[in-house]
C-alpha cells in the first residue's frame, strides 16, 4: 500500500472526494447511520488525513486531530478500511502508522478516541484503555479510550 499523511490544504480534489466517498460508504451506507459526516474538523488547522491506497484506490483512512478539537488531547478518528480490504492487516497498518504520525506531529501527547464498542479489543492491542462507560453516538454504542503518552504497542 502507498500511504500519505496530509493536512487539508494539501489534499487534491480527487483525494478529498475519495476520502469523503469512502467515509460515507462505510459510516453512512454500510453502517446504516445517517449523521453529519462533514463536521468542519477536516479542514481545521493542524488536522491531518492519513490515506492508504492500493492500486490507486483509497482503501484505508483516518484523521489526526490536534489537541482541543474533539477532545482536550490529540485524537484519532474516522478510522476505517474498505470492505474489500478487511482481514488483510491493512487496519493494523493504518492504526500503527496513524500513531506514528500522531507522535511525529504532537510528540509525547496523550491520544483520546471515541471507539465503537465492538472494536474496543482492537484498540487495547495498541495500549488504549477505556476511560468512559459505554454510550450511544448516532445510535451506535461507543466508549472513550485513551492512549497515555509514550505507550505504543501493536
Amino acid at each position: 500500500m502507498q500511504w500519505q499523511c496530509l493536512p487539508f490544504e494539501e489534499l487534491t480534489t480527487h483525494q478529498l472526494y475519495d476520502l469523503m466517498k469512502l467515509r460515507v460508504d462505510v459510516f453512512v451506507v454500510e453502517q446504516n447511520c445517517p449523521y453529519p459526516e462533514l463536521d468542519d474538523n477536516d479542514r481545521r488547522a493542524g488536522t491531518h488525513h492519513l490515506l492508504g491506497y492500493n492500486n490507486d484506490q483509497l482503501v484505508a483512512y483516518l484523521r489526526l486531530l490536534p489537541p482541543g478539537t474533539t477532545y482536550t488531547n490529540v485524537s484519532i478518528g474516522r478510522v476505517l478500511t474498505a470492505e474489500s480490504t478487511r482481514g488483510t492487516g491493512a487496519g493494523h497498518e493504518l492504526l500503527r502508522l496513524g500513531l506514528e504520525h500522531a507522535e511525529r506531529l504532537w510528540p509525547d501527547h496523550t491520544i483520546d478516541i471515541g471507539a465503537q464498542s465492538h472494536l474496543q479489543h482492537y484498540y487495547t492491542r495498541y495500549g488504549f484503555e477505556a476511560i468512559s462507560e459505554e454510550y450511544l453516538e448516532d445510535g451506535i454504542p461507543h466508549v472513550d479510550m485513551r492512549l497515555s503518552k509514550g505507550i505504543v504497542c501493536g
